[in-house]
């Protein structure tokens, strides 16, 4: 499969809420690392994590993927995601990222999937209180500042 089919692959499963095929494009132990729901590893988390959680409080996905650079190892892609957010706060609004998807390729298949995402203009789309945004961010920090490759920017 070329990388452009994998890529339009892999959306298309988020679109159709179908975790298989999503999942079937991971190696066995694959990992996906979400942004807002940590790490899913081995295939039927994966698809657990495509058919529940992202549908748990949304519907309506578009996954669009631009500019992909792959050296066979690792693949770069910028990426444009939006869905409707059935939050009660969020009143239907559409909630819009755009970001980077860090992919290292083994066998064929993706073995780990990292992203970089904007997300603070979607939790104004969600209408989130500032504090629950502070809250999020925080988060965020936290883990950013936890990883190994931040040591030496922290000294």
């Amino acid at each position: 499969m070329t990388i452009t089919a994998m890529l339009r692959a892999f959306c298309d499963a988020v679109e159709q809420r179908n975790g298989k095929a999503f999942a079937d494009l991971f190696t066995e132990d694959g990992v996906y690392h979400d942004v807002f729901y940590g790490a899913f590893g081995g295939r039927a988390a994966i698809a657990e994590m495509i058919d529940d959680w992202f549908y748990r409080t949304a519907t309506d996905f578009h996954w669009d993927m631009h500019e992909p650079v792959s050296d066979g190892t690792t693949l770069y892609a910028r990426y444009t995601f939006s869905y409707r957010s059935t939050l009660p706060e969020a009143k239907g609004a559409r909630a819009m990222f755009e970001g980077v998807a860090i992919m290292k390729l083994r066998d064929g298949g993706i073995a780990e999937y990292h992203e970089v995402a904007n997300t603070a203009p979607a939790f104004v789309d969600l209408k989130f209180a500032p504090e629950r945004i502070a809250k999020i961010v925080a988060k965020q920090g936290a883990a950013l500042k936890a990883r190994p490759e931040m040591k030496r920017h922290l000294a």
